[in-house]
């Protein structure tokens, strides 16, 4: 007879860990015969190795002729969900009615608005060996296994953070924006520094550059010039040319004291988010003491200043707005209509 409680507890799915050709027809049958199907694939793809064949024994037909019909119906079929750049972490339970753990790296690409077009992997700066090609050629670090591949959506390969962002005290993604500049697309260079940065061409120049001491490729030869590349995309690129990122205005109000660096960043980064920003400065100075404490030499006139002065427009751009001549918040409003916060950039002593 029938174990009863074993045919209660029996649950109506199966998983089939690994999308190679074996997985893929095992899935097929199982859809096919009634049961929902999880197929669990390590890659961002299925195909696993007959999709790296070119012919197979002993007909010699073409690996790709056989597997592509089989692909596509996987994709398809309504019965069967893949669960790519998945590992199976941990299995328990009985026969039957087993509970499985997953691990899902992410995709960083949302498949269900990837129309797989390419444009990602044309534009992407980082190259790294093909393994789909036995590292004999390259791709992108934005990338699709193959041309047939299911699903069809690009992924992008993100190992892990660089040591040279780990060490930045502003995280500034040094690894992206020196990639981009290899690439001579200085603009977008510039706009990745900004995302942590407001004051690029200044820290090019004072910057201790901890970066540069993390940097691994002091292991080989010698540590990148990141400091050095900073300030050169920071003088190329007219920071004022750069789209202002789309904005959604917040009611909160801030007033920031000082228009110091500390004071400029604090503004551009909360107008950026939404406040409406009012810089309190009690001086002409935009730059506070950094406009005479920090000479620039070997620079073009102008240099250390022309420097500073773009980032204020940015942050006037973006919706703060300035007041000179204010020695405190009470000269110009109660702290009812400023809002609900003050920020204080107090001035260097020297």
């Amino acid at each position: 007879m029938k174990d009863q409680s074993l045919e209660q507890s029996v649950v109506g799915s199966v998983m089939v860990v690994g999308g190679g050709v074996a997985g893929i027809q095992a899935a097929l049958d199982l859809a096919d015969s009634g049961y929902c199907v999880y197929m669990v694939e390590s890659e961002p793809s299925i195909g696993g190795v007959m999709a790296k064949l070119d012919k197979t024994f002993p007909t010699n037909d073409c690996a790709m002729c056989i597997l592509s019909p089989k692909l596509v119906e996987v994709g398809r079929h309504l019965n069967i969900e893949l669960l790519t750049l998945t590992n199976v972490q941990e299995v328990s339970g009985a026969p039957g009615n087993f509970q499985v753990k997953l691990l899902q790296q992410p995709r960083f690409i949302d498949p269900d608005k990837c129309t797989g077009c390419g444009e990602c992997a044309r534009v992407c700066p980082v190259a790294r060996k093909n393994e789909y090609d036995m590292a004999m050629s390259e791709r992108r670090a934005a990338y699709r296994r193959y041309a047939q591949a299911v699903p069809g959506a690009f992924a992008i390969e993100k190992i892990g953070v660089s040591p040279c962002r780990v060490a930045c005290p502003n995280e500034v993604n040094a690894h992206a924006y020196i990639a981009l500049i290899a690439a001579g697309r200085y603009p977008e260079a510039m706009q990745v520094i900004l995302r942590n940065l407001p004051l690029p061409g200044v820290i090019g120049r004072i910057c201790p550059h901890p970066c540069e001491t993390a940097c691994r490729r002091g292991e080989a030869d010698e540590p990148l010039s990141i400091c050095a590349l900073k300030r050169f995309v920071a003088d190329r690129v007219d920071i004022e040319s750069l789209p202002i990122p789309a904005i959604e205005k917040r009611p909160e109000k801030v007033a920031i004291i000082g228009s110091g660096p500390a004071g400029l960043s604090a503004a551009y980064f909360l107008a950026l988010d939404g406040f409406q920003v009012t810089l309190l400065m009690p001086y002409l100075n935009l730059v506070g003491c950094c406009g005479w404490a920090f000479p620039i030499t070997g620079c073009r006139p102008r240099c250390s200043t022309r420097r500073f002065e773009p980032s204020p427009d940015w942050v006037w751009t973006s919706g703060a707005t300035p007041l000179w001549g204010v020695m405190s918040p009470s000269m110009v409003c109660s702290p009812r209509g400023t809002g609900p916060c003050i920020w204080l950039s107090a001035p260097t002593r020297v």
